[in-house]
C-alpha cells in the first residue's frame, strides 16, 4: 500500500523539482539580465565629459551618445533610460563620465543634473572681445552673446558701469560655476564677485586715495602693464598719482600701445604719441575712460596701498631686467632714458 503511494507521489515530486529549477533558472537569467542592462558596465572611456546643452531633448543626448560612443551598447542604454523615465527628466550641464560605470548610475546623474563645476581662472585679458572668446570655450554661453552684453549701454548701466570701464567688474581669479550658466547669470555672478571683493576696508582705502572702485582698477590696470615685478607695483602706482594729483599727464606707454591696437610695439616712438584716442595719456591728461586690461587683484591692492615719496618720472632699466629707474628731476630722468635708449639701438630693437 505504501510501496504503491510513493509510486503516485513520485511523478509530482519529480514534476515540483523540475518546476523549482526552472523557476530558478528563470529568475536568475531574469536578474543577471536586470543586472547586465542596469548594473554592469556600460560607460567606455571615449570621452570624459558628456555636455548637454540648454533646451536639449532626450533625442539629443541620445544622438550625442552613440555619436561619440560614450556606452558599450547604446540599444541597453536607450531601454535603461526609458524604464527610468529619463526622457522626461533631462536637465543642461556638464556631466563627469567615469570609464565602467552603470547605466544606472549614469542615468541618475543625468536626472538629478548632478554635473561637475568648471573651475573658471581668467586676468590679464586686454581686449573684450578675447576676454569673450576665452569664456565660450568654457561655458555653455557664446563670445557672440557675451560680447553683445558687453557691448549694451542699457545692460551695463544696470550694474553701474559704462561701455568704457565695464572691464573693472570683472576681478581675475578662479571661480567655481556651472558650465550652462547663461551670459546674463555669468555677468550676475561677476558683479556678485566685485561686490564681494571690495570689501569695506578697500572702499574707505579708495576714499583715502581719493579714487572710485572703478577709477583705481584703470590705474591699476596702468600699474599691472608698466610692472613685470609685483613689488615694484606700489612704487609705480604711487608715482601715477602723484602725476595724477598735480595735473601732470601721465604718460604712460602701455596707454598709448593700446590706443594704437598694436600690441607687438617694443619700443614707442613718436609717431605713436600722436594717436588720436581718450586712452592716449600723452595727449590727454587725468585717467583714461577705463581699464587698458584687465588688472589683477596685486595691481588694484597697489593701488590702494601705494608707496608714498615724490618720483614723478620712470624709465625701465638698461639691463632689461623689467625694473625700472625713478626719478624726481627731468635731468635725472633724461640720463636714465638715455641710457635706456643706447640699451635698445645696442640690441636693434627698433620698434
Amino acid at each position: 500500500m505504501i510501496e504503491e503511494k510513493n509510486k503516485r507521489l513520485s511523478p509530482l515530486i519529480k514534476f515540483l523539482i523540475a518546476f523549482t529549477l526552472f523557476v530558478i533558472i528563470a529568475l536568475g537569467i531574469t536578474g543577471l539580465n536586470y543586472y547586465l542592462r542596469y548594473m554592469g558596465k556600460s560607460v567606455t572611456d571615449n570621452e570624459k565629459y558628456l555636455y548637454i546643452k540648454t533646451g536639449s531633448t532626450f533625442d539629443d543626448v541620445y544622438a550625442t551618445i552613440r555619436e561619440k560612443d560614450m556606452v558599450k551598447d547604446s540599444i541597453v542604454f536607450l531601454w535603461v533610460a526609458q524604464n527610468m523615465d529619463y526622457p522626461l527628466a533631462v536637465k543642461p550641464g556638464k556631466y563627469r563620465l567615469i570609464n565602467g560605470m552603470s547605466n544606472r548610475v549614469l542615468i541618475n546623474m543625468l536626472k538629478s543634473g548632478n554635473q561637475e563645476e568648471v573651475s573658471l581662472s581668467f586676468r590679464g585679458y586686454r581686449l573684450q572681445q578675447d576676454f569673450a572668446a576665452y569664456i565660450g570655450t568654457q561655458l555653455e554661453a557664446d563670445s557672440a552673446s557675451l560680447l553683445s552684453l558687453l557691448d549694451s549701454t542699457a545692460f551695463v548701466s544696470k550694474y553701474g558701469f559704462d561701455k568704457s570701464n565695464v572691464y573693472a567688474m570683472f576681478i581675475p581669479n578662479t571661480y567655481k560655476m556651472y558650465w550652462n550658466v547663461s551670459a546674463d547669470k555669468f555677468f550676475k555672478r561677476m558683479y556678485s564677485e566685485y561686490q564681494k571683493f571690495w570689501t569695506l576696508e578697500r572702499l574707505n582705502k579708495a576714499k583715502e586715495v581719493g579714487l572710485t572702485p572703478t577709477q583705481v582698477s584703470t590705474l591699476a590696470a596702468i600699474v599691472d602693464a608698466e610692472a613685470l615685478h609685483d613689488q615694484e607695483m606700489p612704487t609705480i602706482a604711487g608715482l601715477y598719482l602723484n602725476r595724477y594729483r598735480r595735473g601732470i599727464k601721465l604718460q604712460a606707454d602701455p596707454t598709448v600701445i593700446y590706443a594704437n591696437n598694436d600690441f607687438t610695439i617694443r619700443r614707442v616712438l613718436n609717431r605713436h604719441l600722436t594717436k588720436q584716442s581718450p586712452y592716449n595719456t600723452y595727449m590727454y591728461a587725468g585717467l583714461p575712460p577705463g581699464p587698458i586690461m584687465m588688472p589683477s587683484i596685486h595691481a588694484i591692492d597697489a593701488v590702494l596701498n601705494y608707496q608714498k615719496h615724490n618720483f614723478v618720472y620712470m624709465c625701465a632699466k638698461e639691463d632689461f631686467s623689467g625694473y625700472h629707474n625713478f626719478a624726481v628731476t627731468v635731468a635725472e630722468h633724461q640720463a636714465n632714458a638715455r641710457r635706456f635708449q643706447q640699451a635698445l639701438d645696442a640690441h636693434n630693437i627698433k620698434k
